[in-house]
C-alpha cells in the first residue's frame, strides 16, 4: 500500500508524547568553547562570529553550500539563535528576518508565513521541508526544539526542491534537524512565560560503539498553562528522536517525530467586511473566541536518509518516509468584522482532518573534472504523495465584539464523518551541474527539473469530481563572482511551479484544467564579508500569473503579480561582544493583470512597501557572562483587499530581554528573560492572502533557565 512504509516508521518510533522548549546545545559558549564543533550530522556550514547565523545552507537537492559560493539569498538561523530567542515555533525564529512576514495569529493553531510578498503554508498541506525534502515537517506548526538549524531560502525553489505542496514560490523554509553530537550531552530546561505557561526540556545525547559509530540524540518537552491571550489554555507535548549510523563509506540517519497541541480558546483571523474600514486593533489580549471551544491537533513523522560514497569522488543518497496529522476541534471559523465598531458575526463548527504524506527520492552527486573545470554534478528523481480528508459540521451563528467579546452557551455541534477531499502526487527528475573556474572564483550553476504534477478532488459520494494531470519543465542558472576573497556577487534565474487550477462549477468552463502556472525569478547581489561581519544586498523581480473568472463568466489564466524588491540582510559580530542580526526590504508588489480592470495596477494583498528587523546583543563589561538584548520589528502599511479600500496600518514593535551565563556547582548554566511587545502596542500583525487579518502579540514576559549535566 502506498503508506505501508510510513506506517511502518511511525509505529517503530511511537512513544509518550513529550513537548518542547527552545532551548538548543549551541545556547551555551562558555570558556569559548564552541558547543556546535561537536556536531556529527551531515556536514554543515560553519557559523559566523557570535553563532547567530551560519555560514551557508541546504539548497535542496544541491546539498550544503557556503554562503558565498551560493547564487541566491539565503539565510540559516542557528540553534543557539533559536534558544536565546526563546523561541517556540519557526514563526518566532523567522519573526527578525526582513524578507519573511508571519500571518499566523497568536495562540493560533496554524502558523503561515510571506515571503518576498508571496504565501507560503497557508493550506492544510505543510510547506515546510526537513531535512531537505517536503513531507515530514508538521503540518499546522513547527517547533524549534528539535530543529538544529533553521534555513530560509529566498525565491522560487523548484529546482532545488521540487514543487512546494501548496504551490508557494516567495521561498523555501528548511529544518535542519538535531542529530547526535559527538560528546555526551544531558541539559534541561526548565521555563515560564505568561500568564503561566510552564515547561520543562531534556536534551540528551549519545554515541556507541568502538569508533561511536552509532548516535542517539532525543528531544522531549512538556509544557502546560494559561497563555498571555484572555481564557486561553494550551498544552504541549513533543517527543524527537534521531539515531545515526556513521561508517568508512555508509551514513544512515533515522528521524522520528510526535507532537500534540491543544487548546482551549485558540485564537482566530478575521475578515472584514466589505465597505468598511478596518477598525483599530484591538488589545492582544483580548480573544474573541468562546471558551468552551477547543482544539486538538496530533501529529507524527518519520524520515530515514542515507549516503553512500561509491568511491572519493561519487556518493549516492536516499529518503523515505511522511507524516501523519489527526486535527480535531470544535471552535469559530473565521469571525467577519461587520462595523467600525468592531461587531463580528460568526459560525462555530465542529472540524476533522485527516492528512496523510508521504516523500522518497534517490539520487547521486559526483565531483570530476574536464581540463580547469570542476564540476559538482547531481542527478534526483522525487516523489510525494499527499491525502487529505475534511469533514465539517455547523452550528448557529453567533455575535460579539473585537474589543468587548460576549459569552454564548455552548452550543450542541455533532462530531462530522471525515471523509476523502483530496490525493495529489508530485514526481520528478532533475539534474543539477556547477562548473568552477580560476580556484572557485567563477562558478556556473545549470539545472532543469521536469515536474508531474497529478490530482483527484472527490465528491461526498467519494466518487472524482475532478481530475488534474499536467507537466512542467523549470530550469535554473546561477552565477557566482568572486573578485576578492571578501566579495561575492551572484545572478540567478530560477521559476517557482504552483498547480494549475481546475475551472470551479460556478464558471462557464466549469471543470477546465489548466497547465501549471510558471513563476520567475530574476535576481542579483552582492554578498560581502568583513572579519566577523557579513552584509548582501539583492535586488530580485517575481512575477506570479494565476487564474480568475473573467467577461462571460468564464475561467482563465489573465490575473499576474509581480513583486521587486531590494533586500539588505546583516548578521555578525561589529564589535567584539557586539553582535547585530537584521536588515530591511523594500517591497514593489503590483497586480499587473486582473480579470477586474479597475484592480489593475493595485498593490497585492499583505505586500507591504516596507519590513525592517533589528535585533541586537551586548556583552556587558561589568558583569562576565551577562549580555543585554534587545531588537525592533517593523512593517509598513498592507492592504487587505485587491481593490485597495482596506488596510491594515504600519506597526513597530520593541523587545528586549537579556541572558546571563555562569556556572553552578560546575555546571553550565544560563538564565534568560525576554519581553516581547515591551509597550503593549496594540496593531494588526499581518494579513493572510485571502484577507484574513490577526491582530499582534501582547506584552509578554519569557524566562527560562538551562543546565547541563
Amino acid at each position: 500500500m502506498r503508506h505501508t512504509l510510513l506506517n511502518v516508521l511511525l509505529l517503530a518510533g511511537s512513544s509518550p508524547a513529550l513537548a518542547a522548549s527552545p532551548e538548543q546545545p549551541e545556547a551555551l559558549v562558555l570558556d569559548n568553547t564552541n558547543v556546535e564543533a561537536t556536531y556529527t550530522g551531515p556536514a554543515l556550514p560553519q557559523a559566523l562570529a557570535g553563532e547567530q547565523v551560519a555560514r551557508g545552507a541546504r539548497l535542496g537537492m544541491m546539498g550544503n553550500k557556503d554562503v558565498m559560493d551560493t547564487p541566491f539569498s539565503v539565510t540559516s538561523y542557528t540553534s543557539k539563535t533559536l534558544a536565546d530567542l526563546q523561541t517556540v515555533t519557526v514563526a518566532d525564529a523567522l519573526e527578525r528576518d526582513p524578507s519573511v512576514r508571519s500571518t499566523g495569529q497568536t495562540g493560533g493553531i496554524v502558523d503561515s508565513f510571506f515571503i518576498r510578498g508571496f504565501p507560503i503554508s497557508e493550506g492544510n498541506l505543510g510547506e515546510l521541508a526537513f531535512d531537505g525534502v517536503y513531507g515530514v515537517a508538521p503540518n499546522y506548526r513547527v517547533f524549534t526544539e528539535y530543529a538544529e538549524r533553521v534555513e530560509v531560502l529566498k525565491g522560487p525553489g523548484a529546482l532545488a526542491y521540487g514543487i512546494s505542496p501548496n504551490s508557494g514560490v516567495g521561498g523555501v523554509i528548511n529544518i535542519v534537524p538535531k542529530r547526535p553530537l559527538e560528546d555526551d550531552l544531558t541539559r534541561f530546561t526548565a521555563s515560564l512565560a505568561s500568564d503561566s505557561q510552564v515547561g520543562g526540556h531534556l536534551d540528551l545525547s549519545r554515541r556507541f560503539g568502538d569508533e561511536k559509530q552509532f548516535g542517539v540524540r532525543f528531544n522531549g518537552n512538556l509544557q502546560g498553562g494559561d497563555t498571555a491571550v484572555d481564557s486561553q489554555h494550551r498544552d504541549l507535548g513533543i517527543a524527537a528522536i534521531a539515531l545515526d549510523y556513521r561508517g568508512e563509506r555508509l551514513r544512515l540517519n533515522l528521524d522520528f517525530l510526535s507532537q500534540k497541541e491543544s487548546w482551549d480558546a485558540a485564537s482566530r483571523p478575521f475578515t472584514v467586511a466589505s465597505g468598511i474600514d478596518v477598525p483599530s486593533a484591538p488589545n492582544g489580549r483580548t480573544n474573541l473566541p468562546q471558551d468552551w471551544g477547543w482544539s486538538d491537533t496530533k501529529e507524527q513523522s518519520a524520515l530515514l536518509g542515507g549516503e553512500y560514497d561509491l568511491s572519493d569522488a561519487v556518493t549516492v543518497f536516499a529518503h523515505a518516509g511522511g507524516g501523519k496529522a489527526d486535527v480535531k476541534r470544535m471552535s469559530d471559523q473565521v469571525p467577519r468584522i461587520l462595523n467600525a465598531a468592531g461587531d463580528t458575526s460568526n459560525i462555530p463548527g465542529y472540524y476533522k482532518f485527516n492528512v496523510d504524506r508521504s516523500t522518497a527520492d534517490v539520487g547521486v552527486r559526483g565531483v570530476f573534472a574536464t581540463g580547469p573545470v570542476n564540476h559538482t554534478l547531481t542527478a534526483m528523481a522525487t516523489r510525494y504523495q499527499d491525502e487529505l480528508s475534511r469533514g465539517i459540521n455547523n452550528g448557529s451563528e453567533i455575535r460579539s465584539n473585537i474589543y468587548h467579546p460576549m459569552d454564548v452557551a455552548k452550543p450542541a455541534i455533532a462530531a462530522p464523518k471525515v471523509l476523502r477531499i483530496s490525493e495529489s502526487e508530485l514526481s520528478g527528475v532533475a539534474l543539477t551541474d556547477t562548473l568552477a573556474l580560476f580556484d572557485d572564483r567563477f562558478q556556473l550553476t545549470l539545472g532543469v527539473r521536469r515536474q508531474d504534477i497529478e490530482s483527484r478532488n472527490y465528491s461526498a459520494t467519494g466518487a472524482v469530481s475532478s481530475r488534474y494531470d499536467d507537466h512542467a519543465t523549470t530550469p535554473l542558472v546561477g552565477v557566482v563572482v568572486k573578485p576578492w576573497d571578501d566579495v561575492s556577487l551572484y545572478y540567478n534565474y530560477v521559476e517557482g511551479l504552483s498547480k494549475g487550477d481546475i475551472a470551479p462549477g460556478t464558471a462557464a468552463n466549469a471543470g477546465q484544467t489548466f497547465a501549471p502556472y510558471t513563476s520567475k525569478q530574476h535576481e542579483v547581489g552582492v554578498k560581502y564579508e568583513q572579519g566577523t561581519f557579513m552584509t548582501t544586498l539583492a535586488l530580485f523581480q517575481i512575477e506570479k500569473p494565476s487564474g480568475e473568472v473573467g467577461a462571460g463568466n468564464v475561467f482563465s489564466v489573465q490575473a499576474e503579480q509581480r513583486n521587486r524588491g531590494v533586500e539588505l540582510s546583516l548578521f555578525g559580530e561589529v564589535a567584539p561582544g557586539t553582535r547585530l542580526m537584521g536588515g530591511v526590504t523594500v517591497l514593489d508588489g503590483k497586480l499587473t493583470d486582473s480579470a477586474t480592470a479597475a484592480n489593475r495596477g493595485n498593490k497585492p494583498v499583505g505586500v507591504p512597501n516596507v519590513q525592517a528587523n533589528l535585533w541586537g546583543e551586548w556583552d556587558t563589561p561589568w558583569l562576565e557572562g551577562f549580555t543585554l538584548t534587545g531588537g525592533v520589528i517593523y512593517t509598513d502599511r498592507q492592504y487587505v483587499n485587491q481593490a485597495n479600500t482596506q488596510a491594515l496600518p504600519s506597526w513597530t514593535r520593541v523587545d528586549a530581554g537579556a541572558r546571563y551565563v555562569t556556572r553552578i556547582e560546575g555546571r553550565p548554566t544560563t538564565f534568560r528573560a525576554t519581553v516581547q511587545n515591551v509597550f503593549d502596542r496594540e496593531y494588526w500583525a499581518g494579513v493572510a492572502s485571502y484577507g484574513a487579518i490577526s491582530p499582534g502579540y501582547p506584552r509578554t514576559l519569557q524566562l527560562s533557565a538551562t543546565v547541563d549535566f
